[in-house]
């Protein structure tokens, strides 16, 4: 397989062909962000054209997939912004909204970690998303989100804390 990389490029072609070598990578990433596949596929749409665009910021080739990870999440982050904003249903409506055959199904802690997780301290929940539901190491995350590694750690360590806490209370409430 090529690894060349054509970053200062005008040969789209060449540079979509980089990108699309990271392909189930970015797909992975944007559904474990977005949990929808159509919306996965259009953030990972958005950020070919945002990198095509913005290419010319790239001084180092050896960082391009940590940089199209990036401008990967910066989009997974718009778009849940914007997810938030136009469906701000109420938690009793949702619950509600949910037959009850559905609560005991076998995805059910599946869907209800990912409800906890959406309750984890964004930095925290980046770094847990990317080494738990993408196998990264914490060296290729520090790389993708420009921190140290020992900062990576630490939000690794402080998430994983705060998601415990938040099961046992999940646990606690569901006992009474």
């Amino acid at each position: 397989m090529n690894q060349r990389i054509y970053v200062q490029t005008e040969d789209e072609t060449a540079f979509v062909q980089s990108i699309m070598e990271h392909q189930d990578t970015l797909m992975s990433i944007a559904y474990s962000y977005l949990r929808n596949q159509q919306d996965a596929l259009e953030a990972v749409q958005e950020m070919t054209c945002r990198a095509w665009i913005k290419r010319r910021t790239l001084n180092n080739e050896k960082a391009f997939k940590s940089w199209i990870i990036r401008i990967l999440i910066y989009i997974c982050i718009d778009e849940q912004r914007r997810r938030k904003r136009a469906t701000p249903l109420a938690k009793e409506d949702m619950e509600d909204s949910i037959p009850a055959s559905w609560m005991i199904s076998v995805d059910d802690n599946r869907i209800a970690m990912e409800s906890l997780l959406q309750k984890v301290k964004p930095k925290y929940r980046h770094v847990l998303l990317l080494k738990y539901y993408n196998d990264m190491t914490l060296t290729d995350i520090a790389s993708i989100l420009g921190k140290p590694e020992g900062t990576i750690k630490t939000w690794q360590h402080k998430g994983l804390q705060q998601l415990r806490k938040l099961m046992r209370n999940r646990r606690d409430w569901h006992d009474h």
